[in-house]
């Protein structure tokens, strides 16, 4: 019988995998900056001291965190429903252009808690907006959905560029960038919440919008695990034929699921344009859609894993940056390459230690 059909206990399967996964990850990465003259050791200390050393760096982990968890977010709907959104990079580019639009509309008139709950619609209708014909060509016409929003990605990107080139530009400005929002456009800070655990935030664009992506990720939780359509999605995933005898509706099940993913993905927006730059700009996204489909893998697609995993990548990303810094020797690229590892090993080699882990339950459970 295949180890895939085996049943494990959750502790195994959520937690003791994912963690042999990330270590065997971590021992490469450090052979690597052994390789190259550098001490591993020393590298795993400066990547935890400029992650979590001080209420700035762990400000920066959580930053990049919110983006990641709604990315993980949309990803993990639409996985459920069976189908693999790899356009979370695009939607999130039309969340922007959403969310932009409600804070240079109402910036002047109101304060930043009445802004934002239209930005948040603003952003989550662009997104799904982006997602609608993919996930029509998809559920009417039998389209794949990873070609399709791979390609809207591309043409989200050119359209954004386009924009603010053309449209959007302050005028006598060079950069492609939207004027800067005024206070009743910006999300304010959460540094009264570092505050409170004796830290300072410093200069950290840590702001509202991760309350706003954990709520997110208790909603999803409530959908697919609660509610009645979260179950017709998941049934769909697991088995669509098993899902048309049921008289589960493909299309219609189809179309809201990616509707949704979309929504999710464009919502990211609100965390770099309005949290951290307080304005709409090219490449604000900075590849969180493709890192999203990282977040969700190693998270097994559960909100509470996706935000855990987000976390872990917040902090590759902020202590990368300070490994980096400290030590010259490892590049920019070479912290990619350890963020690649940890993807590899949570995601395309997910159930490498699975056989084995399955053989010793089994032992064990007989003896």
């Amino acid at each position: 019988m295949s180890t895939a059909s085996v049943p494990l206990p959750n502790w195994i399967n959520y937690g003791l995998i994912p963690i042999l996964n990330l270590v065997v990850a971590f021992l490469i990465s450090g052979f690597v900056v052994w390789l190259i003259g550098e001490s591993p050791l020393a590298a795993l200390r400066l990547l935890a001291e400029g992650a979590l050393g001080s209420g700035e760096g762990i400000g920066f982990t959580l930053y990049y965190a919110t983006s990641f968890i709604f990315t993980g977010l949309s990803v993990a709907v639409a996985i459920h429903a069976g189908l693999f959104n790899i356009g979370s990079e695009g939607q999130a580019y039309l969340g922007g252009l959403g969310c932009a639009l409600a804070a240079l509309a109402l910036d002047r008139y109101v304060p930043w808690y009445v802004t934002m709950p239209v930005a948040v619609v603003g952003a989550g209708l662009f997104g799904a907006a982006w997602a609608l014909i993919p996930a029509f060509l998809q559920a009417k016409r039998g389209s794949h959905i990873v070609i399709t929003t791979i390609m809207f990605n591309y043409i989200g990107a050119a359209l954004m560029v386009y924009l603010l080139v053309h449209v959007l530009i302050v005028p006598g400005k060079m950069a492609p960038e939207t004027r800067t929002f005024l206070e009743g456009g910006q999300l304010p800070k959460l540094g009264w919440l570092m505050n409170m655990f004796g830290a300072k935030l410093g200069a950290a664009p840590f702001n509202v919008s991760f309350i706003i992506a954990l709520v997110a990720a208790y909603f999803v939780w409530l959908l697919i695990w609660r509610t009645k359509l979260g179950f017709e999605m998941r049934t769909l995933g697991v088995s669509p034929t098993a899902a048309s005898y049921a008289g589960i509706p493909y299309a219609r099940t189809v179309m809201i699921a990616m509707l949704l993913s979309g929504a999710l993905a464009g919502m990211m927006a609100l965390n770099p344009v309005m949290g951290s730059s307080a304005r709409l700009q090219v490449e604000f996204v900075g590849g969180a859609g493709f890192v999203g489909i990282a977040v969700s893998l190693m998270g097994r697609n559960h909100p509470v894993g996706i935000i855990l995993s987000a976390i872990l990548f917040g902090v590759l990303y902020q202590g990368g940056d300070w490994i980096s810094f400290e030590m010259p020797n490892i590049t920019r690229e070479m912290i990619l390459v350890i963020q690649g590892l940890v993807i590899l090993f949570a995601g395309a080699l997910e159930y490498m230690f699975r056989p084995a882990m399955v053989r010793v339950y089994q032992q064990f459970k007989r003896a």
